[in-house]
This record gives C-alpha cells, structure tokens and sequence, in this order.
C-alpha cells in the first residue's frame, strides 16, 4: 500500500512540476508592471485560454499532492 502512494505521489510531484513550468508568467518585466491594471480587464473574457486550464490542473493535481501526503503520513 505504501509502495502505491508513494509511487502515485511521485508521479503527482512530475505533474505538478511540469504543469507550473508550462504556465506563462503573469507578468513579463516593467511592461508588465505599467501596464499591469489594462492586462487583468483585458483579460475577463479569456477564462477558458490555455493558462486558464492550466492553472486549473495545478489546484486540482496539487490537492492530489496534498492529499497523497497526508495519507502517507497516517499509514
């Protein structure tokens, strides 16, 4: 059982590491930081772009994460 849960946690761990590392930065240098108020009411209609979804699999794998932890840490 504990073989599985870590395995499952490792492979969690991957896909965490691997779905924040293909995430675009929110801001990019000082024309980020001027422009930075325009860029966030620009961008409501983008809830479905690919940042979004990605950023969406980081919470939902990174509750799995957690979740797997703890669950090692009890047996």
């Amino acid at each position: 059982m504990t073989l599985v849960l870590t395995i499952l946690q490792l492979l969690s761990a991957v896909a965490v590491t691997v779905i924040v590392l293909s995430q675009s930065g929110k801001r990019s240098g000082l024309s980020g930081a001027i422009a930075g108020g325009a860029d966030t009411f620009l961008s409501k209609g983008q809830a479905k772009t690919w940042d979004a979804r990605l950023a969406k699999a980081t919470k939902w794998v990174g509750l799995v994460f957690v979740i797997l932890t703890l669950l090692l840490h009890f047996v």
